[in-house]
Formats: structure tokens, C-alpha cells, sequence
């Protein structure tokens, strides 16, 4: 198997891989990939609808991989997953406002994080906007706006625009 390192040059990639281990359930199904591919099935059945879900972040983070694979008495092949990175390498410098910033944001509260969700969301429209209009009209700092965004299952970066995930708006 091919070792992966997963490195981390700006400081606002730190909430992902912070948030991808956020939970019990989360840090189990990262450790279960890390170990075996797993079928969405296997998913499924060892971790439920929640951990279909937490998948789904994961691919969004982009860190898990996946390959098709035949089974014995299946017609058809099944989609298989597996950990994309065995090493995580940190190496950034920042200001300690914006660490500060992203660890809070990393942190919050899924309450608190929900609203502000929907406030990007709301501000990005169905056509998504760029992201420094976006900070600019939210009054956020880029590091802050950032964060959110890449904590976000609904929201990500398709260049220098924030997106809707598949056009989600619930």
C-alpha cells in the first residue's frame, strides 16, 4: 500500500483534518478505513446513516480514496473506500490571531456553526459568489471565513468563488 502524506501549508486546513476526528463515530470510521476498504455497505451496516453522512464529508476533505471491487455472488461491482493519507506533516506559520481564529472555528459549537453555515449559504446564493465579496458583505476575516467553509458539508472553494456542495441549500 502507498503511503500518503497529507500536508498542511495553510493554517486554514487545519480545521478539516481537526474536525475529521471531531466525534467517536467519526474517529472510529477513520480508523476502520485506515485499516481495510470498506464498501458504502459495510459503511452502512457497521455505522449507519451517520456514517454514510460522515463518508461524505470525508470525500469532500478528500481523505479517503476509492476503487471499484467485485464480490463474490455480485453482479456488479461495489464502490470500496479506503484512507487516502497515512501521515498528516504540519508546516505553517501564522499570526496567533488566525491560529486563534481557526481553532475556534474548528471548536465551535454545531449551533453556532450552523448559523453562520446558513449565512454563507444564504450570501452564495444558487450560483455561488467570490469569496471576498462573501467576507466582505459577512464582515469576516479571510482565515474566519475560510475555516468555515472548509468545516462546511454543504459549502466549498471552486477556485476564488464559494460554492453550494452539489447545490445544497437545506
Amino acid at each position: 500500500m502507498q503511503q500518503r502524506i497529507k500536508v498542511v501549508n495553510e493554517i486554514s486546513d487545519l480545521v478539516p483534518v481537526l474536525r475529521a476526528v471531531d466525534s467517536p463515530l467519526k474517529l472510529q470510521l477513520f480508523q476502520r478505513l485506515a485499516e481495510s476498504w470498506l464498501t458504502l455497505q459495510d459503511i452502512e451496516t457497521d455505522f449507519g446513516k451517520d456514517g454514510v453522512k460522515i463518508l461524505g464529508f470525508f470525500e469532500k476533505l478528500k481523505l479517503v480514496d476509492s476503487r471499484w471491487v467485485s464480490r463474490e455472488g455480485r453482479k456488479t461491482p461495489d464502490k470500496s473506500f479506503h484512507s487516502y493519507y497515512s501521515t498528516v506533516n504540519i508546516n505553517t506559520t501564522a499570526p496567533l490571531s488566525e491560529i486563534s481564529e481557526i481553532l475556534s472555528v474548528a471548536s465551535m459549537a454545531d449551533k453556532d456553526y450552523t448559523r453562520l453555515e446558513r449565512q454563507i449559504i444564504d450570501c452564495v446564493g444558487e450560483q455561488g459568489r467570490f469569496f471576498s465579496d462573501v467576507a466582505e458583505e459577512l464582515k469576516m476575516s479571510p482565515t474566519r471565513l475560510k475555516g468555515l467553509i472548509k468545516r462546511s458539508e454543504r459549502l466549498e472553494f471552486r477556485g476564488h468563488r464559494i460554492e453550494r456542495l452539489n447545490g445544497s441549500a437545506d
